[in-house]
């Protein structure tokens, strides 16, 4: 390939936005939860940099000017949360007790999975912040001396898996409440889980919006307590 085009600031760029647009395209043509454009888009550049021989440092110099993109979207999620302000306001305990609980869960979860596994400590303490944006999350694992890349990886599983099964699991455990909808899938999966609770509704998609939030204050504050007493 020519070195010029790889090497060009918008490569990774121009990649990025061929890729999902292709996994846009196949969700519409075969609407199925595991046909999530985000995966389809991961799935077609890790293969496409595996045959081209491509290393990721090259094609993340005009990646990363993707992600300047994702703290206004990540504002933008504000709009549907001011519109169903007073629901917040009836279930304000109620909500904040939710995310609590869920934030708490990732990290019990964690420590369980991993022990039993026998993943060395410094994998464990890389996985801990898996549930929050990207950005607060690589902030908690230079604090607490993780690897930014594996969280990276477990920030962006969490937020698939979010948004691929998340429904699906709600409709298991028969949770048709649609604030406790929005606030299990923004807790869990953040930003990407929160893409598919837009779908679900726009109160889903405003009680996923104050998770996302909420869940990255809380993860600050428990994550490292937890690795000063546990590790």
């Amino acid at each position: 390939m020519n070195s010029m085009i790889v090497n060009s600031t918008y490569f990774g760029v121009a990649i990025s936005i061929v890729a999902y647009w292709i996994g846009s395209r196949l969700r519409k043509k075969w609407n199925y939860p595991i046909m999530n454009p985000l995966l389809i888009a991961m799935i077609l550049i890790i293969t496409f940099l595996g045959i081209t021989k491509i290393d990721y440092e090259t094609y993340d110099k005009g990646a990363k000017y993707i992600t300047f993109l994702l703290t206004p979207a990540t504002v933008c999620l504000a709009v549907p949360l001011y519109k169903q302000i007073k629901i917040l306001k009836e279930n304000m305990i109620a909500v904040f007790v939710g995310i609590l609980c869920g934030c708490i869960s990732h990290v019990v979860v964690i420590i369980v999975v991993a022990s039993a596994f026998g993943l060395e400590k410094i994998l464990t303490l890389s996985m801990l912040p898996k549930s929050v944006t990207t950005a607060i999350a690589l902030g908690i694992t230079e604090e607490i001396g993780g690897i930014q890349a594996v969280t990276i990886v477990g920030v962006c599983v969490a937020g698939i898996m979010g948004a691929v099964i998340g429904p699906t699991i709600l409709k298991i455990f028969h949770i048709s409440e649609p604030v406790a909808q929005g606030l299990a899938i923004g807790t869990a999966s953040h930003a990407v889980g929160t893409s598919k609770a837009v779908e679900l509704g726009e109160i889903q998609a405003a009680m996923s919006s104050l998770a996302i939030v909420v869940t990255g204050l809380l993860t600050v504050v428990i994550v490292p307590l937890v690795v000063k007493f546990l590790f």
